[in-house]
């Protein structure tokens, strides 16, 4: 049907090849004259924040405000341009944003801003000075337009206007230039190339794996520690009194023994509902982390002040994990600083995840390499989360950990 229209099936893909070249170049220089635009703002914003912040830096803490200010403003004009780049030039793909790295992209978005004018300018002067040679060749008679005018030689026209054919060929591709020049700019400084981030995924996604085992097997000896060290030794116990009762004689001294008996038996019955508690507290999954917590609080032999700003519904595997964070932390400050009192707290993070942040007011000095510590660590990371914990010479301790919460 093609060839009866007088359009064979190659002429036609060249066609469709061209036009497409075309409108990739045409949405190129959209993108290069918008960024040539959005150079300006991020011109002035450069300068503006650095005045802010070293004005925020010399008020001190009544500079946090003003440093808030810049860093949103940071967040702002970066997405906007990421936004730009992936409308213009191709999907980019970044890593999350953080208010540093944006300061960095904007303080070198703006030079290549400016070097997109210049090319869009160098193009419309040449294009301006073909477009008047053409004319004055065409106004000079060599069409007939005008009688009896002199004539300007074809010739001389053809190779002054070679290198003129050669300005425009290189600016056209320099606006191509500067619009990928744009796209690998960003991609530098507010993320990484797709290579890079898939080996770092499977890295972490394998080193995660081996933290899911370790932190199970360390799971396994802990319980059988607390089994055998606590209730098997009270069992023991409470089989060795009902034995010297069977072979005791006075009726006061079976009696005496019988009770002992029943009173190691209840402390081996609450020892055993701690175990299942450590194991898995029934509160996590009857009413949720808030609830476990609170209930955790009341125990302890600590004060702790608990706030708790989530309005969702967590997953499961997430409040398990954060429940034990905060366990384990408040079970060491108890155990090894004594303090006067453990503020936690559960709290939104940007970029969907939660954060847990307990703090105690002991002398500090806390070993993040310890075995409870390094145990959260792993237990943390098989959830793609993050454990920090900072704990100086004074204090105070604080451990932080920030989970996804899908």
């Amino acid at each position: 049907m093609l060839a009866n229209h007088g359009v064979s099936p190659p002429d036609l893909a060249d066609r469709m090849s061209i036009s497409s070249v075309l409108r990739r170049w045409l949405t190129a220089l959209s993108g290069v004259l918008l960024g040539s635009v959005t150079a300006v703002p991020a011109l002035l914003f450069t300068l503006a924040a650095v005045l802010a912040l070293a004005l925020a830096r010399i008020l001190g803490r009544r500079g946090l405000p003003l440093k808030a200010a810049v860093d949103a403003g940071a967040l702002g004009l970066s997405e906007w341009e990421i936004r730009r780049i992936t409308r213009f030039h191709g999907t980019l793909h970044t890593d999350p944003l953080t208010a540093r790295r944006c300061r960095w992209y904007l303080a070198g978005r703006w030079m290549i801003g400016l070097l997109g004018t210049g090319v869009v300018l160098f193009l419309t002067s040449c294009l301006v000075v073909a477009g008047s040679m053409v004319s004055a060749w065409v106004l000079s008679g060599r069409w007939g337009l005008i009688e009896n005018s002199d004539r300007v030689d074809g010739g001389l026209v053809a190779l002054v206007s070679l290198p003129g054919i050669l300005l425009i060929f290189v600016a056209i591709a320099g606006v191509a230039g500067v619009g990928s020049l744009d796209r690998w700019f960003a991609v530098q400084v507010l993320g990484r190339q797709t290579d890079r981030l898939l080996h770092q995924r499977v890295a972490e996604l394998t080193s995660s794996r081996d933290h899911v085992v370790d932190a199970i097997d360390d799971e396994r000896r802990r319980i059988e520690r607390d089994l055998h060290d606590g209730v098997q030794q009270q069992l023991v116990a409470v089989g060795m009194l009902i034995g010297r009762a069977r072979r005791a004689e006075e009726p006061e001294k079976v009696h005496e023994l019988l009770t002992h008996a029943h009173v190691a038996s209840q402390e081996a019955i609450s020892e055993l509902r701690e175990v299942a508690n450590r194991v898995y507290p029934i509160a996590l999954d009857q009413a949720g982390l808030q609830a476990a917590v609170e209930t955790m609080a009341e125990r302890a032999s600590v004060p702790i002040q608990f706030t708790y700003e989530l309005t969702e519904t967590l997953r499961p595997a997430v409040e398990t994990v954060l429940y034990f964070v905060i366990s384990e932390a408040v079970t060491n400050a108890a155990k090894h600083a004594s303090p006067r009192l453990v503020e936690v707290s559960v709290t939104h993070q940007r970029f969907d995840r939660v954060l847990a942040t307990i703090v105690d007011d002991g002398p500090g000095g806390a070993d993040p390499c310890g075995s409870g510590l390094s145990g959260l660590s792993r237990r943390v990371a098989a959830m793609d989360g993050i454990l920090t914990v900072h704990s100086p010479v004074g204090g105070p301790t604080v451990v932080t950990a920030s989970v996804p919460c899908g």
